[in-house]
């Protein structure tokens, strides 16, 4: 069996870490004890060779991850609750990790997804498809969808127990089915305390993809959302031209590249931030 990263608590933080990512990522920083904390993460990762440390921060805690060598890679304004932005700031324990591939590919999909911005073409369902909300005894099929389309992701969607234990808690997700077979997926993973919502897991059964279904899931989620949530955004695959520009189309600015950034699809990939405030 696969064994996916943990999120744990780390000195008042929360951090999902582990080898199949190869890296540490802090969910939410600490509100006391930062100095503390950052020395835990370079702790953490020496032990366990991790090549990577990515944190969301809020604005007023940058300076303590500058000081200690950290540089930011995206930001997303207007992220809490109270305002502040979000950077993301990096650190490399592994040099190369930070090396960025397929440069030229990746600059050329964000270019073509940037001149889509404003572009925005909202597909009708064709006869015998509909969109709802997903519920937890869809769990298996879901589950079934997500082995299909991807050959690995950084959290155990592929698992039916993980994704209604998500239902329960933070995660709405959102389904496309041709009569009984569902063939496209959505989640939107919602901070209500601090109102913004990643905007996530979309995955299009090969056989259908080039119906925008996509574009369809983003419309319907945000509908579903914007009276809790300010904030929303994605972390997609840089490579992606079709996710990139589902995104730009949809009035979400560009807010950066996570290097090397995530395993997903069978390898360690690049992923571009993008974020559209809904209030």
């Amino acid at each position: 069996m696969k064994t996916f990263d943990e999120t744990i608590r780390l000195g008042g933080g929360l951090v999902h870490h582990g080898k199949q990512n190869d890296r540490i990522y802090v969910l939410k920083t600490p509100q006391e004890g930062m100095e503390r904390f950052i020395l835990q993460l370079e702790e953490l990762a020496d032990k366990n060779g991790y090549g990577k440390i990515v944190a969301k921060v809020p604005a007023p805690e940058e300076g303590w991850f500058l000081e200690k060598g950290f540089v930011e890679e995206a930001r997303i304004p207007g992220f809490y609750g109270n305002g502040s932005d979000c950077a993301f700031l990096v650190r490399y324990p592994d040099g190369e990790r930070q090396v960025l591939r397929r440069g030229e590919h990746l600059e050329d999909v964000l270019r073509k997804a940037k001149e889509k911005e404003g572009m925005l073409y909202m597909p009708i369902l064709e006869e015998g498809f509909h969109c709802r909300q997903a519920l937890e005894s869809d769990a298996g099929d879901m589950a079934a969808l997500y082995r299909k389309v991807f050959a690995s992701y950084p959290f155990p969607i592929h698992e039916p127990d993980y994704i209604r234990e998500t239902m329960e808690s933070h995660v709405a997700y959102f389904g496309i089915w041709q009569g009984e077979r569902l063939v496209g997926l959505s989640s939107a993973e919602m901070d209500l305390a601090e109102g913004n919502a990643e905007m996530t897991d979309f995955a299009v059964d090969p056989e259908y993809r080039g119906k925008n279904l996509a574009s369809t899931l983003l419309h319907v989620m945000e509908a579903a959302v914007k009276d809790r949530i300010r904030v929303a955004y994605t972390i997609a695959r840089a490579a992606s031209h079709g996710m990139n520009a589902t995104f730009s189309r949809h009035g979400y600015a560009f807010g950066g590249t996570l290097r090397n950034n995530t395993q997903i699809g069978g390898a360690i990939e690049s992923m571009n931030v993008w974020h559209k405030r809904l209030q």
